[in-house]
């Protein structure tokens, strides 16, 4: 019996996340043969012309849903936006980007849809009619592979970002059918008036092929500048452990770790931390760990692949220049 996957695309500032191509590569190696792919675009006013890039990234059908009190994400606004497209599109898996946004709407839909769920999944295989889903475990110490027991129930499915790579895009010859639904306009316990973003990076942290992250060790929130600078130079993201955010030296937006955020980046530098295992739980699957500390002894330099013992304030300056020498 074939099944549609229904990918809950995500934008931001007019764009859609790159989590949102990595759901639909997701979404084709969950499929089998004569298994269809659709995604959803969920906003206000001009959403529908991102509907091309999801047509290039392996989209068939997307529906959108238009409407200014969708302008910024709310839970029930979203929810029942998206559960207009499920009555229509009748999907056998929903897949999400494990955002904040994802993490949120993902279980009220698979509540409203009596759906079993996998969150914060890393890869999948499938072998035959089994799909296998891996996600990490024990703040990555360990990983599991789990697979829906019911294959002709629903799916519903979060993708952590960075993990499964999005296709090339083809931007020639792949069309798609783009359908218009109507905002079901519910009544809404709460309206999202006005979003104030404080963080000023243009670049979403979770996201980030580059993160510089700092720690107690910048001593001051004017010693994340040279961190700022060294990520710019990189086209990365600038991240912080739980210990600069309480000491009040960033905000928690920056927060990597345990009780913050997971990113998994090409290349992760942690400056001045020490890498208390709350840390180490949010950044430990980058592919590659760039410890910069002046204690030798620091538990950090047991999970980096480099490690420079000395001061930040040296170094990092040092590493910005060369860096822009190389890249210019």
């Amino acid at each position: 019996m074939s099944k549609t996957f229904l990918v809950v695309a995500e934008a931001r500032g007019g764009k859609l996340r790159q989590v949102s191509f990595e759901a639909l590569r997701a979404s084709q190696l969950s499929a089998a043969d004569g298994d269809a792919i659709a995604a959803v675009l969920i906003g206000g006013a001009g959403s529908k012309a991102l509907a091309g890039e999801l047509a290039a990234y392996g989209a068939d059908t997307i529906y959108v849903v238009e409407d200014n009190q969708l302008e910024s994400y709310s839970s029930e606004a979203y929810l029942s936006a998206l559960l207009a497209v499920t009555d229509i599109a009748q999907p056998g898996a929903l897949y999400f980007g494990h955002t904040a946004a994802g993490r949120d709407l993902a279980p009220l839909a698979a509540a409203k849809l009596a759906a079993g769920q996998l969150s914060d999944v890393t890869a999948i295989s499938r072998s035959g009619d089994s799909v296998q889903f891996t996600r990490p475990l024990y703040a990555g110490k360990a990983v599991e592979k789990k697979a829906f027991t019911d294959p002709d129930g629903t799916w519903v499915v979060t993708i952590r970002p960075n993990n499964i790579a999005a296709s090339e895009p083809d931007t020639l010859s792949r069309q798609a059918s783009v359908i218009d639904v109507a905002y079901p306009a519910p009544s809404l316990r709460s309206i999202i008036r006005e979003v104030v973003k404080k963080t000023s990076g243009t670049i979403d942290l979770a996201e980030a092929k580059i993160v510089v992250s700092g720690g107690r060790g910048v001593r001051s929130a004017d010693g994340f500048q040279p961190l700022e600078e060294l990520a710019a130079v990189l086209g990365g993201a600038v991240g912080a452990s739980r210990g600069a955010c309480d000491a009040g030296y960033c905000e928690y937006a920056m927060q990597i770790g345990q009780t913050g955020k997971v990113v998994t980046p090409e290349i992760y530098i942690a400056c001045g931390i020490s890498g208390a295992i709350q840390h180490l739980a949010g950044m430990s699957s980058s592919r590659v760990i760039i410890a910069i500390n002046k204690d030798a002894e620091a538990p950090i330099f047991k999970v980096a692949d480099y490690g420079i013992v000395g001061d930040l304030f040296e170094v990092v300056p040092l590493l910005t220049e060369e860096f822009r020498r190389l890249l210019q």
